[in-house]
């Protein structure tokens, strides 16, 4: 089975605050042209999306330094669900997923804050600590994804300092991730889930919008 985990970028989509706004309008069109073409104005974190370390250091890898296998591999799932607003995602939150992480694993947090996608809550969404960033690096994960707008409390420190741990240990961070329910169900029942998080090849860039999907099997 083949989850879609990914927003549909659309005009007028949420966006973090002071990211540029997204528009889709038609460039060329089969009536006047003979053929369908869209115009497309956003910015590179974008609806569903991955972060370079560089989004946050110009010294950090960007994009395409960063090599394929972190965007596509087996996922841990870890379920933050029914938490407050703005609360933290504390290290003692990762013990049900310990054993499943390591190097080459994707940590995926579901918050459920999908669910407050274009309403005003959703940037009141949990968060991870510092602390439970280290741990994850720690364990030897370098990607991690979140069905919310950032891994740091939206508006941010000024350090962000997941965005600071994740990153500098040159890893990759998804946000406004999607549906990740059906995923904590199939690892419950003991299935494999392989996730890809595949972003566009923009060249030397901080972040690009992905289609990311996960394959159950």
């Amino acid at each position: 089975m083949i989850v879609d985990l990914s927003v549909p970028v659309v005009s007028g989509m949420p966006v973090y605050p002071g990211d540029p706004e997204v528009e889709i309008t038609p460039a060329l069109t089969v009536a006047e042209e003979g053929v369908n073409v869209l115009r497309l104005h956003l910015g590179s974190q974008s609806g569903t999306h991955v972060d370079a370390p560089c989004h946050i250091d110009d010294a950090l890898p960007a994009l395409d330094d960063l090599p394929l296998e972190r965007f596509l591999g087996p996922a841990a799932v870890l379920d933050a669900r029914g938490l407050p607003p703005r609360a933290p995602i504390t290290p003692a939150m990762l013990g049900p997923v310990a054993g499943r992480l390591g190097p080459g694993t994707i940590l995926l947090v579901a918050t459920g804050w999908d669910a407050h996608w274009g309403a005003p809550g959703y940037l009141a969404h949990p968060y991870l600590e510092a602390e439970t960033a280290r741990l994850i690096v720690a364990a030897g994960v370098r990607t991690v994804g979140v069905d919310a707008l950032s891994v740091d409390p939206t508006p941010a420190p000024a350090d962000l300092p997941a965005h600071r741990v994740l990153c500098g240990a040159h890893g990759v961070i998804a946000e406004n991730l999607r549906n990740l329910g059906p995923l904590l169900e199939a690892q419950a029942a003991g299935r494999a889930v392989e996730v890809s998080l595949l972003p566009l090849r923009l060249h030397a860039a901080d972040g690009a919008p992905v289609r990311a999907v996960a394959v159950i099997t």
